[in-house]
């Protein structure tokens, strides 16, 4: 695996230069926790009979174990969690349930782990009746009330948002896996085989319902990848429709939020009908690989992917790649960007990975796997208060993080332990499995209060939820060791050594920063409990919501904006509720934004005594470019695509005003400007890999995904 990376783990480049420091750091193997990934826990509970999670047992999933019928060992911080409600069907859900299902998500919370629910009414198989292993009435629940019960879910989905890592569809069906069904259409009985207008449409209302149910910072799965395509575009798409595009991506849209949970991965060539053409009332039913594969693959690069194997008879082609010429099993995997599997069905697949021989690299893989390639850092701090951290890394995963995640540098005093933290502005979901180089470059401010010393430096990639953000079970541990072999992640604190220090001299400090991030320390807090806050897009407005939880001599709170992250400016002012130890919610409208432009917002609280302090950065913009519309699509071709060492850009003669063409990595940074007369671009300086191109007219900017191969 990456044979390459080991070729120079023996190098330990340690350059000074204008007071920097360069490290190159070495990859590991090692299998670790890591939040919002891996092979998941099974677990299940029901209403006639509510097991409750224990702590003691999750906790125990963090640490190195088997699962039984397992050849393999994990380490787990995923539970998918079966919430049955066959009690239900005709009924309100009562008290008791809903009051247990929050005692199960504060035991995960406590636990360090994450919660993947599913919602179901039945799993129960009946063989009465009909020539099939399972037959008709199936005892799921009607549509009028699977609504019923989303709306009172939807504030424990709220609540517990932060031990959520995402929610799959579930309500409808056997296993809530939308497929036998008393009221939804039921595609295993013939003649046709398929599925109507009218169960398009009962589905389609089902999964909105359930999107509003979810809060809008969590993803919801589909079974099926038509059914995102005609929840997004209508019972009448078809199976070519548009993948989501990176333009579009984690925009909190609809389009935006549906990912996928494969049940049958690998089961048969079209995965026991997931990658089925369900037909309508004028079209046919049919397996159809052809389009539904590619278009999973290009969709799933931006949203949560997850599931099962069911089944060994679809071997060698669900074995290692490398065991059989015919086997795909962890390519697929690759191609599909699984985020995580179940660590207990189908063990007869799984534990042939293991024997093949690709079950570490899977375990490794799954989700992200981030690397830090060197960083190059400031040895003490300049006349002027400011440092230099330039960071490159890479994913080794299969996907990038679905969930938004915080990017912290540390600096720790060697001597005090005083920890002080500069947020940057980063977005690790950005961080693609394309093998790009990912980048963290900037210029932070040294305060003039932070005391004189020597300062390790850190890097921290923590849960951006407040209940979180400070637990290390919830933090992103690299995968490296330090040029002298030591581990580099801290299991108490979550942060990352980045096998650095930097000497900071305050004794005749002139702090003369420029609107750079600045360091804040980090026992500063809020005097509020802050447990939401978040930036959206509303029409032409972005609105500016947050939820505090109690306030000490809150005078209120300045709401700032900015275009670089850096540099802030009032929008506005809210007044606070002063002292309060209840939930308070609050919201601001800046109506003076552009299109196609990010903003970045953070708030400044004030005290009844006149101190500021900051939150944390949030960011939100609104697109000039309706990306439903099918001329989006076809207004700009590359080719030939995949390409090797050129491109050629070609476009609708009916877009006005082209303003410019250039190609773009997946976090948008700018790599090859083209000139609009003659609109080739050339490759040659260019790693394998994902790259985009940006065609930008008068009124609208256009994405295109090229792949790179290089020989």
């Amino acid at each position: 695996m990456h044979k390459y990376l080991y070729l120079f783990a023996f190098l330990f480049i340690y350059v000074s230069i204008s007071a920097q420091t360069t490290i190159s750091y070495l990859p590991s193997t090692d299998n670790f926790a890591n939040p919002e990934r891996g092979f998941y826990r099974y677990s299940e509970t029901r209403s006639s009979n509510y097991t409750l999670l224990d702590q003691a047992t999750l906790e125990g999933y963090r640490q190195l174990h088997t699962p039984a019928s397992a050849s393999y060992s994990i380490y787990s911080t995923l539970v998918f969690r079966y919430f049955f409600l066959e009690d239900f069907k005709t009924a309100n859900i009562s008290q008791t349930y809903l009051d247990n299902i929050q005692t199960d998500f504060n035991t995960a919370r406590l636990a360090g782990v994450k919660i993947i629910p599913r919602f179901a009414y039945t799993d129960e198989v009946n063989p009465d009746g009909c020539s099939s292993w399972i037959c008709p009435p199936y005892g799921d629940a009607a549509k009028s009330w699977v609504l019923t019960h989303l709306g009172q879910l939807a504030p424990i989905l709220e609540t517990n948002k932060d031990v959520i890592a995402s929610v799959q569809m579930g309500l409808v069906g056997v296993w809530g896996e939308n497929y036998y069904t008393d009221f939804f259409g039921d595609a295993s009985q013939g003649p046709d085989f398929k599925l109507l207008d009218a169960n398009w449409s009962d589905r389609i209302e089902v999964v909105d319902a359930l999107l509003d149910a979810v809060p809008v910072e969590r993803m919801v799965q589909v079974r099926y990848p038509q059914q995102k395509q005609r929840a997004i575009y209508g019972i009448n798409a078809l199976t070519d429709s548009p993948a989501l595009t990176l333009a579009e991506a984690f925009l909190g849209t609809d389009k935006a939020r549906l990912g996928f949970h494969n049940d049958c991965i690998l089961a048969s060539a079209d995965d026991f009908g997931t990658f089925t053409d369900y037909g309508n009332s004028s079209s046919s039913s049919m397996s159809d690989t052809t389009n539904l594969k590619p278009y999973m693959a290009d969709d799933s690069q931006f949203v949560v992917v997850g599931g099962e194997t069911c089944s060994d008879g679809y071997s060698p082609q669900n074995d290692c790649a490398s065991s059989d010429p015919l086997a795909y099993g962890d390519t697929e995997l690759e191609r599909m960007h699984y985020s995580y599997l179940n660590a207990q069905y189908n063990n007869d697949v799984n534990n042939d990975w293991e024997t093949g021989g690709c079950m570490d690299e899977i375990k490794q893989r799954l989700g992200y796997r981030f690397e830090l390639q060197d960083g190059t850092f400031s040895d003490a701090a300049q006349p002027d208060q400011i440092i230099n951290i330039d960071i490159n890394l890479k994913n080794l995963g299969y996907a990038s993080p679905y969930n938004e995640r915080d990017v912290e540098i540390m600096l720790r005093n060697t001597a005090t332990s005083e920890v002080w933290l500069a947020d940057l502005t980063d977005d690790p979901r950005f961080w693609f499995a394309n093998n790009s180089i990912y980048n963290i470059n900037e210029t932070l401010c040294i305060p003039s209060d932070m005391p004189t010393g020597t300062y390790t430096v850190l890097l921290n990639l923590p849960d951006p939820m407040t209940a979180l953000s400070q637990l290390p079970e919830y933090s992103i541990r690299l995968a490296n060791k330090l040029p002298d072999n030591s581990d580099p992640w801290e299991p108490t604190t979550g942060y990352n050594q980045l096998g650095h220090t930097i000497t900071i001299d305050n004794t005749s400090a002139n702090t003369n920063c420029n609107g750079e991030i600045t360091f804040v320390e980090l026992s500063t807090t809020l005097p509020i409990e802050l447990v939401e806050l978040k930036a959206r897009s509303a029409k032409n407005d972005i609105v500016v919501e947050w939820t505090t939880a109690a306030e000490e001599n809150n005078e209120g709170f300045f709401v700032e904006r900015s275009l670089d992250g850096k540099s802030f400016t009032k929008v506005d002012w809210i007044k606070g509720k002063g002292t309060t130890h209840t939930f308070s919610h609050y919201q601001a409208t800046d109506n003076k934004v552009d299109q196609d432009i990010t903003y970045y917002y953070r708030l400044a609280q004030k005290d009844f005594d006149g101190t500021i302090n900051l939150s944390k950065t949030v960011s939100a913009r609104i697109s000039s470019v309706d990306y439903h519309n099918e001329q989006f699509e076809n207004s700009i071709k590359v080719f030939p695509n995949p390409a090797n060492n050129q491109i050629l850009v070609n476009w609708n003669s009916d877009l006005e005003e082209v303003l410019s063409i250039s190609l773009i990595n997946g976090i948008g940074q700018e790599l090859i400007q083209s000139d609009i007369a003659e609109p080739t671009i050339d490759l040659t300086s260019l790693s394998s890999g994902i790259y985009f191109v940006k065609l930008t007219s008068k009124y609208q900017t256009f994405i295109k995904k090229v792949t790179v191969v290089k020989e």
